[in-house]
């Protein structure tokens, strides 16, 4: 294991890949790279785990992964695809006085903490329920030997957070804005210097709330991060053909993806 691990969980769009209904050549790829659940990831480090976001694959994506144990969930907003499968995390927190702790937004812990109010009522924390530990992110925190701070993004017309995660023994740098159109000057500050940034990159004709790859490959030639990987796809990209396009620097993730600092 290096100071951290990243896999990728999911790397799909709202709906994932393949879509429902859908003939194109994409959603009837044999690539497995074009096989896409809902966007989110799992970061292991020495000390601690987390995943960021719990969407309504997580079941299948913990169970692919093999994880087993996590001490920590972040959300970056209350959208369904990036929430509702919440309840799952129950299996984490299977013994009377385990819990685990949830970090986000002030708006979207309070839309968490509506959606699935019985999770939070301690009258209810009886074994093998799920058992929060609800944290209002304000400032930068710290999950083990990583610094953790949430810099405010524009998902459209939806405030949501992006995640730096910083090493600290070894300084490195990443940030994962999954869900983003653009990116407000002040947050923009805190995602200079990356070694890798995950950037939302959904597809190649515009979109109202998410960043297309024109809109993206501009970003990161501004940004200048030492590497960046694209999630939260449509089935407009076929991995391969897409791949090939981009500059040496900028490659697509794909689910299972693991990433060592």
């Amino acid at each position: 294991m290096g100071d951290l691990d990243l896999t990728f969980l999911g790397t799909g769009t709202s709906i994932g890949i393949p879509v429902i209904g859908c003939d194109c050549p994409v959603c009837h790829s044999q690539d497995p790279r074009n096989q896409r659940t809902r966007a989110s990831i799992y970061v292991q480090t020495p000390e601690m785990s987390w995943i960021v976001d719990t969407g309504p694959d997580l079941r299948q994506q913990c169970l692919r992964e093999n994880i087993r144990h996590l001490d920590a969930v972040l959300i970056t907003h209350a959208h369904t695809d990036h929430i509702m499968g919440f309840d799952d995390l129950r299996r984490f927190t299977p013994g009377p006085d385990a819990s685990i702790d949830v970090y986000a937004s002030p708006e979207s812990l309070k839309e968490v903490m509506r959606v699935f109010a019985f999770a939070f009522n301690g009258e209810n924390r009886y074994p093998g329920y799920l058992k929060p530990e609800p944290h209002a992110i304000k400032d930068a925190f710290q999950l083990g030997r990583v610094k953790v701070s949430a810099p405010r993004i524009l998902h459209g017309k939806v405030d949501t957070v992006g995640y730096v995660f910083e090493t600290i023994d070894q300084p490195r740098r990443i940030a994962y804005l999954p869900d983003c159109k653009t990116v407000p000057a002040e947050a923009e500050e805190q995602l200079r210097d990356l070694d890798l940034l995950i950037l939302d990159a959904l597809r190649y004709t515009p979109h109202p709330t998410h960043m297309n790859f024109e809109e993206a490959l501009s970003f990161v030639e501004k940004l200048a991060p030492r590497r960046t990987l694209f999630t939260h796809i449509a089935c407009e990209i076929d991995h391969e053909t897409a791949e090939k396009k981009l500059p040496e620097e900028v490659r697509i993730a794909y689910d299972g993806l693991v990433v060592s600092v």
